[in-house]
């Protein structure tokens, strides 16, 4: 089916992204095709993983890169953990100078969570300006009814629950109206099944009841699939990871997308080596290099680092290019329901 027959038939909108809604660089081109564009501006956004799959290295990107893209913009971040470490993150590329911080005493329960937010979506208004607000996790954080009860008292997080819920429920307009990208870190943790649906029902879950899978448009759950390694000394040494991320939940784009992105150790995402998997993965290696990719990772390596990021550039406008495009081979194999009336 041809671009413009996809395109009158409505099918063209699902394959590329929303120009009607403003975006923040994710930091790897397969990975803004599978969100569907990034991270929206006005919209909650949920990253959902085991233990160092990068969530909290996706929100120090996300900083960087919003930093970037809205040089007036504000920058919320706030750790519920005890474990964030700013001269680590800032390393990575954090802009430690834009990022307003909380002091842990003051962000440990939904409460405090629900009274922050709405502080920073005034702020945020009354600047005129774009937001990135950040919670580094959701599962650290407590509320006013299990705070009160003594240590060995069962509270079975329902409360909580229903606090987050009613916490999204009165923020979300808030949060659209303020131009704030919300972004939700959680926890995976093992889900209890017994008996028949055992065999088939979802082996990971997260806390916080199932307000974010109403409210949130962008659920994406990332786990680990490899270690990547590098021979120093004649000695293999781990010097990076590969992650997968799937789109469990997209109400911008198409949802259940997945890719696979490489993270190495201090320095952060590899767009680039993102890219060329990919480009590997499905076919599409001479539609945008010229060369094998021994030899194109050696052109590489050659470049001077001005050349080098230009390059980078390239590669991931031209993979946005080819995802849209098999984006839309994909949903030209289907039938639309309801077509537009011819006049």
């Amino acid at each position: 089916m041809a671009r413009v027959e996809l395109e009158e038939s409505g099918g063209y909108y699902f394959s590329r992204r929303n120009d009607r809604l403003e975006f923040i660089d994710s930091g790897c081109a397969v990975l803004n095709c599978t969100l569907g564009g990034g991270w929206p501006l006005s919209r909650i956004a949920n990253i959902v993983g085991d233990e160092s799959t990068g969530k909290t290295l996706l929100a120090i990107e996300a900083c960087a890169n919003f930093s970037r893209q809205y040089p007036r913009g504000n920058i919320y971040y706030r750790e519920s953990e005890s474990a964030f470490d700013e001269d680590y993150a800032g390393a990575l590329g954090m802009p430690l100078e834009r990022v307003k911080f909380i002091e842990p005493e003051d962000f440990m329960t939904v409460e405090d969570f629900y009274e922050d937010l709405v502080k920073a979506a005034e702020d945020t208004k009354k600047h005129d300006c774009a937001g990135l607000y950040i919670v580094d996790s959701l599962d650290a954080l407590s509320d006013k009814a299990e705070m009160k009860l003594d240590f060995d008292a069962g509270s079975y997080n329902m409360t909580k629950a229903k606090q987050i819920g009613k916490l999204l429920r009165q923020c979300r307009l808030e949060v659209a109206k303020a131009r704030i990208c919300l972004v939700i870190i959680s926890q995976t943790r093992d889900r209890i099944t017994e008996g028949f649906m055992a065999r088939y029902a979802k082996k990971k879950t997260r806390s916080g009841g199932r307000a974010l899978d109403f409210y949130a448009s962008q659920c994406l759950w990332l786990s680990h699939m490899d270690h990547i390694s590098e021979t120093v000394d004649k000695v293999k040494e781990d010097v990076g990871i590969r992650i997968m991320a799937k789109c469990e939940k997209n109400k911008i784009s198409l949802p259940y997308r997945k890719c696979e992105f490489t993270i190495r150790f201090g320095q952060g995402i590899d767009s680039l080596v993102s890219s060329m998997d990919w480009l590997e993965k499905y076919g599409k290696w001479d539609e945008a290099v010229d060369v094998t990719r021994q030899t194109y990772t050696k052109r590489i390596n050659a470049m001077s680092d001005g050349e080098y990021w230009d390059e980078c550039k390239r590669l991931d406008e031209r993979v946005t290019e080819l995802w849209e495009l098999r984006e839309e081979k994909v949903l030209g194999h289907t039938r639309r329901k309801y077509q537009t009336a011819s006049v």
